[in-house]
């Protein structure tokens, strides 16, 4: 799914996922890709989800109040130009949808492991698929490249982990999904707007209620776009007068290299690496706010993943450590930023990157992601409780470890003598004398 703010750490914007990449499964493609399926978090992390306990309550209230909400809708669409016949039939035939509800109201209760997602995402299954891929729309993805600077590696791996390379869009229809959730008031605002251009998107290309199939929350096609950022990027890249992502190949790959390039992609820029960090490393510097210019990465002794030294480029880089320091280590570089205004997951845009990386003929990663134990959000707020008792203030224990409670288990893992990679592993519950 689109999204263009924001990023996580762990447990950080795991609530809002809305299109195939978000917290749902992806069937196979074929017997031969068994493998290559789960998929990610639009916003986030993937996550078990449990229900909340009012959400029977909430669906069963929602659906009383739908009918009404439709006239509502009906009185919105004629402030926004649409015609009565959209009016008076497509609306007025709208359905509510109760798994819509459920789904949007789920509670994450476990965060997953970047093993456990990566392992899942980056598989030998879409890294032979996007290389076949590759030579097959050679042509169009070498003009995509040139027009809008984005090379086809990363446009196969978006397209990769958005829907398998096309082969599952989702079967839910969009306009009853967005027509529940604008009459769902937690969101109403902003699904309300999305179903409104929806609806002018049916008007303006003629789509069939058919063709109009995608995620539990409107994101459509190929590259998984919600309702307002088809009708901002969507391109007629074949040039039959109509803007598909649902049929169109050629039309998908291209809308994603234009957002690709709306939303700041430099070209002639990697989108980071895997580096190897030396045996001292101090930790300082972890994250986004804390970029370093690679010249800098470079004097505390930090390498490529073969070992090289990292290219003399005048570059701002910021070190990710998506499974604490006894797993793989990235620098991200601008285009990560990018990435990460698609999809506002850390592991979403490493995935991205690492496949793209793959589909072009590098090599695996050099540390392999270590299996490591899920944490529920009330482990997290034991922590966060204890690192504040410890008079170590990471601000209201919420389950969410954000930038102050990174800061804050750095600090604590530094009197405690540990390596300060700010990542909860087993060894910092232990220490905290909490068990897991």
């Amino acid at each position: 799914m689109i999204k263009i703010k924001g990023l996580t750490y762990l447990f950080a914007s795991i609530a809002a996922c809305v299109s195939l990449s978000a917290c749902s499964s992806v069937p196979a493609a074929s017997a031969s890709s068994s493998t290559n399926a789960t998929s990610s978090n639009a916003s986030g992390i993937a996550a078990e989800a449990n229900p909340m306990p009012d959400i029977s309550a909430s669906v069963q209230a929602n659906a009383e109040a739908f009918p009404s909400c439709v006239t509502g809708l009906q009185a919105r669409a004629r402030t926004e130009g649409l015609s009565e016949a959209t009016i008076n039939s497509t609306i007025a035939n709208l359905k509510f949808v109760p798994r819509v509800i459920e789904l949007d109201q789920q509670q994450p209760e476990f965060s997953q492991t970047f093993d456990n997602y990566f392992s899942k995402r980056a598989t030998e299954w879409r890294v032979n698929e996007g290389r076949r891929l590759l030579q097959k729309h050679s042509v169009l993805l070498n003009q995509l490249a040139k027009e809008y600077g984005v090379p086809p590696q990363y446009i196969l791996s978006f397209w990769g982990l958005e829907t398998n390379y096309g082969s599952y869009k989702g079967k839910m229809s969009v306009l009853n999904s967005l027509a529940t959730l604008a009459c769902e008031p937690r969101r109403s605002n902003y699904f309300t707007i999305e179903l409104m251009q929806a609806l002018k998107l049916k008007e303006k290309y003629q789509f069939d209620d058919d063709t109009m199939v995608g995620s539990w929350a409107g994101a459509m096609g190929h590259t998984q776009f919600m309702p307002s950022a088809y009708a901002k990027y969507a391109v007629d890249g074949d040039g039959d007068g109509k803007a598909d992502l649902w049929n169109s190949t050629t039309d998908a790959l291209t809308s994603a290299a234009n957002f690709l390039q709306h939303l700041g992609w430099q070209r002639n820029e990697r989108w980071g690496r895997e580096v190897l960090l030396p045996k001292d490393f101090s930790y300082s510097h972890l994250g986004a706010k804390q970029p370093l210019a690679l010249s800098e990465w470079v004097a505390l002794n930090v390498t490529q993943a073969n070992g090289q030294p990292l290219p003399a480029v005048d570059i701002q880089a910021a070190l990710y450590l998506p499974a604490g320091h006894t797993g793989p280590a990235f620098l991200g570089y601008e285009n990560f930023n990018v990435i990460m205004r698609w999809n506002r997951s850390e592991y979403y845009a490493i995935t991205v990157g690492h496949l793209a990386d793959r589909i072009n003929g590098g090599l695996p990663l050099t540390v392999s992601p270590p299996e490591q134990p899920r944490l529920s959000r009330e482990q997290v707020k034991q922590l966060q409780a204890k690192l504040n008792e410890a008079g170590f203030d990471v601000g209201k224990p919420d389950g969410v470890l954000g930038r102050n409670s990174v800061a804050g288990l750095q600090a604590f893992q530094r009197s405690k003598q540990m390596i300060a990679d700010g990542f909860p592993s087993p060894e910092v519950f232990s220490a905290l004398g909490l068990s897991l």
